[in-house]
């Protein structure tokens, strides 16, 4: 039996809201996400932890047996994260990103943080966009790079600003234009990230802008999915401005697309985190930010 911390936090939320919409408010993951993420858990389980009622969800026997072990590990666990990080003889910052950052942010920041902090290590971390907190929530990742909206519980510092533009097949009969009004793309099947990604999927499927359901021709897991689904013909994916040229690559055009509020690309950490490291971190990208 293989479970998840995530899949026991969401137990953990779901037993303290008795209610399935609130929790998954709370754990910025959409209802049909958290419900699934559920059902796993007690298909390995082997046993049901929750009853539907009218007002919500109530536990069951088992269920209830079970809450205080797993608020007991979840606690141990980060006590435990935060100890092996102390242990560490130099110290290391663990930055989680899910893209490329580029803009001449990192690298500059880095420069300021190793000043500031002489002696402490980086580690970059690849976090999957089924964690739309850059792995921030589990304590995996001590600072992220991560686009607006994120889950609650975290502090951020926005970098860029900057407009969304659409992806596609360099063939496409849209890429004649120069620049494309979100009306025409309404009905093109778009490359979405998984419904763990909650609030941000809807945000690069442009849920701000519609009335309508979005034509999802292809769910991606990675950046490199997603371009390969562009340039497969399986769908057109929404940008931001400056992510057209860390992505190009032969088979696909971009065009800014006109109709959508701009993304916001943030650095993010954990509330009440004021850790030096991760304070100088932030502070060098503020100064690098600044500049650009």
């Amino acid at each position: 039996m293989d479970v998840h911390l995530r899949e026991l936090r969401y137990f953990m939320a779901v037993a303290e809201e008795l209610n399935v919409t609130r929790a998954s408010e709370r754990l910025f993951v959409s209802q049909p996400a958290l419900s699934k993420q559920l059902r796993v858990l007690e298909r390995q389980l082997g046993f049901r932890l929750f009853e539907r009622v009218h007002s919500g969800v109530v536990l069951t026997r088992q269920g209830e047996a079970l809450l205080p072990i797993v608020r007991d590990l979840l606690e141990r666990w980060t006590s435990g994260v935060e100890s092996a990080r102390a242990a560490a003889p130099a110290g290391t910052l663990v930055i989680g990103m899910q893209t490329a950052v580029g803009r001449g942010l990192q690298q500059e920041a880095l420069r300021g943080f190793r000043t500031a902090m002489p002696g402490w290590e980086v580690s970059l971390r690849l976090v999957g966009w089924d964690d739309p907190s850059g792995g921030l929530a589990d304590g995996s990742s001590d600072v992220a790079f991560i686009w607006l909206p994120v889950p609650p519980g975290l502090r951020t510092y926005v970098l860029a600003t900057e407009g969304r533009g659409v992806a596609m097949p360099d063939g496409h009969p849209l890429a004649e234009l120069a620049e494309i009004p979100f009306e025409a793309l309404r009905e093109e099947p778009f490359i979405a990230l998984p419904p763990e990604a909650g609030p941000l999927r809807d945000f690069w499927l442009a849920r701000d802008a519609r009335d309508d359901e979005p034509v999802v021709g292809f769910t991606a897991n990675t950046p490199e999915e997603v371009f390969e689904a562009v340039t497969s013909g399986l769908g057109v994916v929404l940008v931001a401005e400056g992510n057209a040229a860390l992505y190009n690559r032969p088979g696909m055009a971009y065009r800014p697309v006109t109709g959508l509020a701009p993304g916001q690309l943030a650095i993010a950490w954990r509330e009440g985190d004021v850790s030096p490291q991760v304070m100088a971190f932030v502070d060098a990208l503020r100064r690098v930010a600044t500049k650009v």
